[in-house]
């Protein structure tokens, strides 16, 4: 097996950051196809010229690599529409079932042998760090097939449970085939059929909780702080809503959560809280003495008035 490291994209795009991808020419046809898949435009992941002509679809164009990005980038801001899908129980679920908290979307297809396992059990990782940091109930994370012919609630709880998926909030599901082709194409998801298996971007796709794209990460390996820094500005948000107890505390936490790159973390940091406390202390002294002054400033107008 070869493996194709590829480059980081951080300066370019945001919160882009792109993993190794094996590319499998020499295994069966769903490996050949799926390390194909893994090229993934957006993803920033390269087909090769053997995994390209594998023996299956000899007549195949290689997914462009240019096209799939920028589908994926001219996602963001998009309003995602409130798709019916079926979960793993076999119950409907609609994605206005999510709505008022972000989302992490994660498309896979389950008889995937490697990438979309690998970028599964990746995102557990990225998920349980999430959690411990943010808390459980402060997001949700759904799984979505993009293989509905073959995908089953069967199939997907076998996936969930092959990967070990078992956070809390993290649901899996599948539309049909007309629905699946839509919502691919809300979140700028490109994925394309092959003999055995697909050829797809690597994508994770992180929703507000307003139901819009807010950043799409690429790879089945980013650094844990290109998943954690978005999710911070969609659970705090980036901007102050409301004058509520909630959003004030939210606000709050979004300016004084720092990565610690010495241990990987994210931590509250308490200087900043500290310097923030002085500074709105200071503030309203200063308007207190502001105010002070005027109103003796009034009172003693109206008694030379007076006089």
């Amino acid at each position: 097996m070869v493996r194709l490291t590829l480059p980081i994209f951080l300066a370019i795009f945001p919160a882009l950051a792109l993993g190794t991808v094996p590319v499998a020419a020499q295994h069966g046809p769903v490996a050949a196809d799926h390390a194909a898949s893994t090229e993934t435009p957006a993803a920033g992941h390269g087909m090769t010229d053997d995994a390209a002509s594998d023996g299956h679809s000899h007549n195949a164009q290689p997914m462009d690599l240019a096209v799939a990005l920028e589908k994926s980038e001219k996602s963001l801001g998009r309003a995602v529409e409130d798709h019916a899908l079926i979960d793993d129980a076999g119950n409907a679920l609609t994605l206005s079932h999510f709505r008022g908290k972000p989302l992490v979307i994660s498309p896979i297809y389950a008889s995937c042998p490697d990438i979309c396992p690998t970028t599964t059990q990746h995102l557990v990782k990225a998920v349980s760090r999430a959690q411990k940091v943010f808390g459980a109930d402060r997001f949700a994370v759904l799984t979505v097939s993009f293989d509905p012919r073959s995908d089953k609630p069967a199939r997907l709880a076998a996936f969930m449970a092959d990967q070990g998926v078992t956070l809390d909030n993290w649901r899996i599901a599948v539309g049909d085939e007309a629905t699946t082709e839509k919502f691919m194409a809300d979140i700028g998801f490109s994925y394309r059929a092959r003999a055995g298996g697909f050829d797809h971007v690597t994508q994770t796709t992180i929703l507000d909780s307003e139901g819009r794209v807010h950043r799409q990460v690429y790879g089945d390996a980013f650094p844990i702080q290109v998943f954690l820094e978005p999710m911070k500005e969609v659970i705090f948000g980036t901007g102050l809503r409301s004058l509520s107890v909630t959003n004030l505390v939210d606000r709050i936490r979004f300016i004084c959560t720092v990565y610690d790159p010495g241990s990987g973390r994210y931590e509250f940091d308490y200087a900043i809280a500290f310097g923030i406390s002085i500074g709105g202390l200071s503030l309203l002294l200063t308007g207190f003495i502001i105010f002070r002054t005027w109103r003796h400033n009034r009172r003693l107008q109206g008694r030379l008035a007076r006089s």
